[in-house]
């Protein structure tokens, strides 16, 4: 008797890059929550005073700026070796929008090298780094805020139910470069270029808003119809916070950049802008806070468990410290200083628990495996 032997079939291939492979924009997000622990950090009432602050910060920054360069390399690989993938993000309307935090994360970065980053590298290579990162931030955030709105209307096909914080993405990376704009502009030529880079900063800080505007009803709406969101997409709520504390945050900046770049009376209006503006929405921004929390606190007691929308609870939180920062400097008013150390210390808290998450989620791979539908 003959017996014959099949050939053992060779192994699947395991295709390249795997580990990146359902590796998502969202991840940008880690990258902004870091940075700006670090920018409103040296920023806070009395930080000249605390030894050591500064060189915590400056740590904090290069952390951030190291997972940057590792994310940056990540999603290069990601393009290259599953394109489809890559395609099926971009089609994906909860997915899409996500496409904002690179441009966040650019210019987060960016923003801190001159804050704090300059400590270590010097003055001039850190308006070198600072000018690079917020020109390709600024030109993503731009095309992000187009593109997306656009893939929403011509290719995506969303139900009234399924409006999302997330829809705000996008449209607040231009507010970012807004009020990040102002610290490379003493940095120009005097003059024109000056005017140029403030006026556009004034720009995005109008194009933002008023997309958030139109776009925020269409949240709350949902949230008010349809009941809560679901429990792992909860903390997304926290985004809204975003444009809030980040158009605070700009029309401060602007304001104080404004003085030696255009005329008097044009100085002066934006200075009465920045308070009368700065200071209702901050008080908004503090009512979506609770009402965030509560449910929140609500999902938490339903069993949520931790996702990557937990860095949702730092980026937009640190806006708001930035925010609270420029109204506190503005008006010299204890109140708006012990609110802008109590939301840094929210933030802290929140990084901390995002990052360990996030730490313990990619060494055991749970974080980059296939996302369960």
């Amino acid at each position: 008797m003959v017996v014959t032997v099949e050939p053992l079939a060779p192994p699947a291939r395991r295709p390249r890059a795997a580990a990146v492979r359902h590796l998502g924009p969202n991840w940008y997000a880690a990258v902004m929550g870091t940075a700006i622990v670090a920018t409103a950090g040296v920023h806070l009432p009395g930080a000249a005073h605390l030894p050591g602050l500064r060189t915590v910060a400056a740590a904090v920054w290069a952390l951030s700026a190291a997972l940057l360069v590792t994310l940056l390399a990540a999603r290069t690989l990601h393009w290259v070796h599953h394109r489809d993938q890559a395609r099926a993000h971009l089609l994906d309307p909860a997915m899409a929008p996500f496409y904002g935090c690179l441009a966040m994360a650019l210019l987060a970065v960016g923003g801190g090298t001159m804050a704090v980053g300059r400590d270590w590298i010097g003055t001039g290579p850190a308006v070198a780094v600072d000018a690079v990162l917020f020109t390709a931030g600024t030109v993503i955030g731009l095309v992000a805020a187009v593109a997306v709105p656009y893939l929403m209307v011509a290719r995506h096909r969303i139900e009234p139910d399924q409006a999302s914080p997330v829809w705000l993405l996008p449209l607040v990376a231009p507010m970012v470069s807004a009020a990040l704009g102002p610290l490379l502009v003493p940095h120009l030529p005097a003059g024109e270029p000056r005017q140029t880079l403030l006026l556009a900063c004034l720009a995005m800080f109008g194009l933002s808003l008023l997309a958030t505007l139109v776009t925020l009803p269409l949240v709350l709406g949902r949230l008010i119809t349809a009941g809560p969101l679901p429990l792992a997409l909860t903390p997304t709520l926290f985004l809204v916070l975003g444009p809030l504390g980040q158009s605070t945050t700009a029309v401060g900046a602007i304001a104080t950049t404004a003085p030696d770049v255009v005329p008097a009376p044009y100085a002066g209006g934006l200075g009465v802008l920045a308070l009368l503006y700065g200071v209702p929405v901050m008080g908004f921004a503090l009512l979506w806070l609770s009402l965030a929390a509560a449910l929140v606190v609500r999902a938490r007691r339903q069993g949520m468990g931790f996702a990557m929308t937990w860095w949702a609870f730092t980026f937009p939180v640190g806006t708001c410290v930035t925010g609270a920062e420029a109204l506190a400097r503005r008006t010299g008013l204890a109140a708006f200083d012990a609110l802008a150390v109590g939301l840094y210390l929210l933030l802290l808290t929140a990084w901390a628990v995002a990052a360990v998450h996030t730490g313990r989620g990619v060494v055991g791979g749970k974080l980059l495996a296939a996302p369960r539908r």
